[in-house]
């Protein structure tokens, strides 16, 4: 029972450090409205309270006022179905009058495509330019696996595909060099190996197959 508050924040900015959307976040992502979930795990948007539920990521909108009296209800109940007698109409998502352009920008079957897409407009111009500082290795992953994530939805299914790049991430991917930039050096200055346009198929399969049955856990 996922509630938020108008001081609520919900993100997957996991792109920004060289990992992916995980603990099982794509497949969240993969259930989001139309090509939302693509959006959410390149960009890492915050998310107030009205956008976590369109997306799918909160259930109900309770202003943070009414939380003391909703727990005291939930203590004397035992009964989280109190929740809706407290849950208001939640804030307008902003994300919902720009479905149609994230979903025919969103919907590209790579990064560059993607990208050619943003940009035309200004909305997708400043969206691109976002991108930009992210690892382009984690986001053609993010991609794929919240893609899959649709294809075959489920919790396990999706920590088990997550896992694949979180196991590679340190000595094959970005994450040492995002963690360089974003939390020691803190020069938000990230030196990605991979350029959005020239990072090879290869590369992101390498990421995503199966390990080994004598990986080390």
């Amino acid at each position: 029972h996922r509630i938020v508050c108008d001081t609520s924040k919900v993100a997957m900015p996991e792109c920004l450090i060289g990992l992916v959307p995980d603990v099982g976040g794509t497949h969240l992502l993969g259930q989001a409205p139309g090509r939302l979930g693509e959006y959410l795990g390149l960009t890492g948007h915050r998310m107030g309270p009205g956008e976590a539920i369109h997306a799918g990521f909160a259930d109900a909108y309770v202003p943070e006022a009414d939380w003391p009296a909703l727990v005291a209800r939930l203590e004397a109940a035992g009964d989280p179905g109190v929740i809706a007698g407290f849950a208001k109409a939640p804030p307008p998502s902003t994300l919902a009058p720009l479905q149609a352009e994230i979903d025919a920008a969103f919907a590209a079957p790579d990064l560059p495509t993607l990208i050619a897409r943003l940009e035309p407009s200004d909305w997708g111009a400043k969206v691109a330019a976002g991108l930009a500082g992210q690892s382009p290795l984690s986001m053609a992953c993010t991609l794929a696996l919240v893609r899959a994530a649709r294809a075959e939805p489920g919790v396990a299914p999706a920590l088990t595909r997550e896992y694949r790049f979180t196991a590679r991430s340190m000595e094959f991917g970005d994450l040492m060099e995002g963690i360089r930039a974003q939390v020691i050096d803190k020069d938000r200055r990230p030196l990605w190996p991979d350029a959005i346009d020239s990072l090879s198929g290869e590369r992101v399969a390498a990421m995503l197959a199966p390990l080994p049955r004598d990986w080390p856990l």
